[in-house]
Parts: C-alpha cells; structure tokens; sequence
C-alpha cells in the first residue's frame, strides 16, 4: 500500500495516495495566483479526481488576516471543459482541532461512498496534514488497517515518498492523534 513505485501519478508534490487511483489527500489546491489554481485544478482532474472534500472553514484566513481565495468555480469550469463532473464541497473542521465523532462519521461515509461508486475523491485542508490527517488516520483505523497508534503510523508511511512534507508528522495536535488513536474499526 505505500510503495510509491505502484502509485498512480500524483497532481502536486503535497499530496498522496490513500487509497490509489480512488482517494487523495493532501493541501489546498487554490492558491492567490489564478494561474496556480487553474494548474491543480487540471492537475487534480488529470488525476481523475471526481469529487473534492475541503475541510477549511469558509471564513479561514491566512498568518496575514487575507481569505483563502475560493478554487470551487474555476475548478467546476475545468470540470465543464474536460466534459466531467466535479463535486465540491466543504465539511468545516476548526484548523488543529477535531470534529465530532457523529461529522467525523459523516466524512468517512463521504470518502466510503465515492470509493465505492468509483469516483476518486480529494481530500484536504489547508496544509494537509492536521485535519486531513486526522480524516485519513480515523478512515484507516475504520477499514482495519491499523488500530491505536498502526493507523497513525501507516498514514506517515504513506506520506514518505509522496508528499514533500512527509518530515512533518501527521496529525498536527495531540487532540488530532488521540481522535484517531480511539477510532475503532467499522466506526
């Protein structure tokens, strides 16, 4: 499973394969230079990507007080040019914190359900290691790929190789790494 070798390409240089060719996750595709954003958006779609999960509050802003600028709609005019379809939505988590177990449920339904119809699916926050990590390690621990601190430790494997911020372990906060610790498989 993390033998990069066999991964199917990956858009950007901050992402990985979960699960390949049908879960990615990863940072923020947008970016304030519409050029970048249109780049990841056809890189993303290049990739397959059907369907994105955002878990960035719609009110986030950067170090600097700026909004992050919205990638959705030049995003879904790619989507329309290729002749796809493209599923955007948000499903907020407070930046280094966790979400209810009921919303983290919801979320991995979301991941489960689009795995399943074989819609690739990209997930992501704004760095791509906190709540995207969290996310990833609870929908680990879910398909019994590993309980307590396994799960935590296969999402860093998974990360080696793929992702250019693999040296930054993932989940970001204690808070993170203990929701994913106390997910149980089939939760």
């Amino acid at each position: 499973m993390n033998n990069a070798r066999h991964q199917p390409q990956r858009p950007f240089p901050r992402s990985y394969w979960v699960v390949p060719g049908l879960f990615l996750a990863g940072f923020f595709p947008g970016s304030t230079h519409p050029h970048q954003t249109e780049e990841q958006g056809r890189a993303l779609i290049g990739c397959g990507i059907r369907q994105i999960i955002n878990l960035m509050e719609s009110d986030e802003r950067d170090r600097f007080g700026n909004p992050f600028p919205s990638y959705e709609s030049q995003f879904q005019q790619l989507a329309v040019q290729a002749n796809i379809g493209l599923r955007c939505q948000r499903i907020s988590i407070r930046d280094f914190s966790v979400p209810s177990p009921t919303q983290m449920a919801a979320i991995l339904d979301q991941i489960d359900e689009a795995i399943e119809a074989r819609h690739p699916i990209y997930l992501h926050c704004l760095g791509g290691k906190g709540r995207t990590g969290t996310v990833v390690g609870c929908w680990l621990a879910r398909h019994g790929k590993g309980a307590n601190e396994e799960a935590i430790t296969l999402l860093n494997q998974l990360r080696i190789g793929q992702d250019s911020q693999a040296h930054i372990a993932a989940p970001e906060t204690e808070e993170q790494r203990e929701m994913v610790r106390n997910w149980r498989c089939g939760e």
